[in-house]
């Protein structure tokens, strides 16, 4: 039983290999990247690097050769340009007799209004079109996405939201890279979809486990949509980007990122790390980031 995970070198992708190598032999693992030479450490380590470029099919074709699961991880983009991408790789994981696919979706994608949400519906359903066994791993909102908010907070500003009272299922990246080895590693996932959520939360429970994690406050400061983007283009936020991150408050205003599940504690044997266990070591690594 061989397991390959794609965008190995990527920061989930990373993770769900190292966690596979905490029970699975190296030799049964094998890491999809689309520049080998970044993955030289895995290979050092027994890892099967293999060059794989979701924009070159035969590429895919070699990288996939001989694998029994996968994990597609989802690639970054525009819709268009994921939707492709994630058809070529399921494509080529159906020409080469996979014969197991998890896939990283998001909440509720087959329903979730959510601007993200039509690149994991379309790639879930070509999925199942194959007629191969599937997982699919719908990921909430990863607390490392507030790494700005957080840089923000240390040097003194406040969490600008134009969210509201809308939850948040955030959990870390730890977590949701530890739910997809579980899952990989394990048996009797086939046509299965976790809805993988942390305890939902608001901005105002967003910034008083970060105040605590800092050991002073972090304001919150409530805003409209308009006034958010405006906020956010002065903080030299890409012009391009400033209308996902408001249509991402949108979103969390309209409740589509509110999911309780328990999903994460059947993978993992517990339930994800909270927002005040996990906001620390992530505090952490920004601080020393910083200082580089």
């Amino acid at each position: 039983m061989k397991i390959l995970v794609t965008g190995a070198t990527g920061q989930l992708g990373a993770k769900v290999v190292e966690t596979l190598l905490e029970t699975v032999p190296a030799e049964r693992i094998a890491a999809s990247v689309r520049s080998p030479e970044k993955a030289q450490a895995l290979r050092d380590r027994g890892v099967d690097v293999r060059q794989g470029d979701f924009d070159d099919p035969a590429s895919l074709d070699a990288a996939f050769a001989g694998i029994d699961k996968i994990l597609i991880v989802s690639t970054q983009g525009d819709n268009d340009t994921r939707i492709r991408q994630h058809q070529a790789a399921v494509d080529a994981a159906k020409r080469a007799g996979v014969k197991f696919i998890a896939y990283t979706s998001v909440s509720h994608a087959d329903t979730s209004s959510l601007f993200l949400a039509p690149v994991h519906k379309a790639t879930e359903e070509a999925i199942r079109a194959t007629g191969i066994p599937y997982s699919f791993l719908r990921n909430n909102w990863y607390i490392e996405n507030e790494i700005g908010s957080i840089q923000g907070a240390l040097a003194g500003a406040p969490i600008v939201t134009s969210a509201g009272a809308g939850r948040v299922g955030w959990a870390s990246r730890d977590d949701y890279a530890r739910a997809a080895a579980a899952v990989l590693a394990g048996e009797g996932h086939e046509n299965t979809i976790y809805e993988l959520a942390g305890a939902p939360a608001t901005t105002e429970d967003f910034a008083a486990a970060l105040s605590r994690a800092l050991g002073r406050e972090v304001p919150v400061q409530h805003v409209d949509d308009a006034t958010y983007g405006t906020i956010m283009a002065g903080a030299g936020v890409p012009d391009f980007v400033v209308p996902i991150l408001v249509a991402i408050q949108s979103a969390i205003r309209e409740g589509t990122l509110d999911v309780s599940s328990g999903d994460f504690a059947k993978l993992l044997g517990r339930p994800p790390a909270s927002l005040e266990e996990a906001l620390p070591s992530i505090v952490a690594g920004v601080k020393a980031a910083g200082t580089q």
